[in-house]
């Protein structure tokens, strides 16, 4: 059995504009979609209850906004209990069909211990994921042409990720210190670390409104969310997996990545710039305080020990 598995946040519209659209019955396999939905107020949670009624959908009412990663495995555990043995997480701006969703879920069933990603393009055809790299020396992800083949480098989107509910519990699933972004490229790398594979499947594909949940209409403007948490769990990720050689070249190229991420919003939010730069000056310095505490911890049990010797 298949679990479907979407997090909303205010997204009802975009649940009818593309989960709905999903033909479940076409499915060759028994399948559940589970929506968990993180509160964002009264008249969201009472439009996702509506839909979720009018599809027949598992709905799991998060009561405040717990964060993506934390939501997922809400959800992956759900799809568990419902006696789903494999799981097709969809991002809700995310157009997905189901021979795509069948293609994922065969995938999984014959190597279980590989994390499948589709290709995944934008509403005009120009790619938004095709396979990621860690590029240590510069401090940052990249995207790139993946393989074909099961790789053990890299990492894959949380916007369309399948997996093998067996090995997403015992690897542990998305990690919920980083809430909101990098917590894909997390898993990815725990994922091989424990023994696993990656793989981008370039002949799956899967549209990706990415406007959807983070840009401001009308612009290329992101909320304050998307400024934060991209600057902020870069140096989570480097704090949780690098050794400290490179958690202080990570550190010293924080301005430069902050300044890049801001202006993935566009110049024109510089001139009302209160809001994202407080964003990423926020997001940026909770990342460095992480990344500290990762080269003071090693250094603390150094000193411990030649005390004890």
């Amino acid at each position: 059995m298949l679990g479907i598995v979407v997090v909303s946040y205010g997204s009802a519209s975009l649940l009818r504009a593309n989960l709905a659209d999903v033909d479940v019955a076409a499915l060759r396999r028994p399948a559940a979609v589970v929506v968990v939905d993180n509160f964002k107020g009264p008249r969201e949670r009472s439009d996702v209850r509506a839909v979720a009624a009018e599809h027949g959908w598992e709905l799991v009412e998060n009561p405040t906004n717990a964060g993506f990663g934390a939501a997922v495995d809400t959800g992956v555990a759900r799809a568990a209990a419902l006696g789903c043995t494999s799981v097709v997480v969809v991002n809700p701006d995310a157009r997905v069909t189901a021979a795509v969703l069948d293609a994922l879920a065969d995938a999984v069933a014959t190597s279980p211990g590989t994390l499948v990603s589709p290709r995944v393009l934008r509403p005009d055809g120009r790619p938004w994921f095709t396979g990621g790299a860690l590029d240590v020396a510069g401090a940052r992800t990249r995207n790139v042409e993946a393989p074909a083949g099961p790789q053990t480098a890299g990492w894959l989107s949380g916007a369309c990720l399948a997996a093998d509910v067996g090995e997403w519990t015992r690897v542990g699933g998305f990690d919920d210190d980083y809430f909101l972004y990098w917590e894909d490229v997390d898993l990815s790398a725990r994922w091989t670390a424990a023994g696993g594979t990656l793989q981008v499947r370039h002949d799956l594909v899967v549209v990706h409104d990415v406007g959807g949940t983070q840009e401001t209409a009308g612009s290329r403007a992101k909320s304050p969310t998307y400024y934060r948490y991209n600057c902020r769990n870069r140096l989570v990720f480097a704090a949780k997996h690098l050794p400290p050689a490179d958690v202080r070249r990570w550190l010293w190229r924080t301005p430069a990545y902050a300044w890049q991420v801001l202006l993935r919003g566009g110049r024109r939010q510089l001139l009302r710039p209160v809001r994202p730069v407080g964003a990423v000056v926020r997001g940026s310095a909770e990342g460095v305080g992480w990344a500290v505490r990762a080269l003071v911890r090693p250094a603390a049990r150094a000193r411990r020990t030649e005390v004890a010797a």
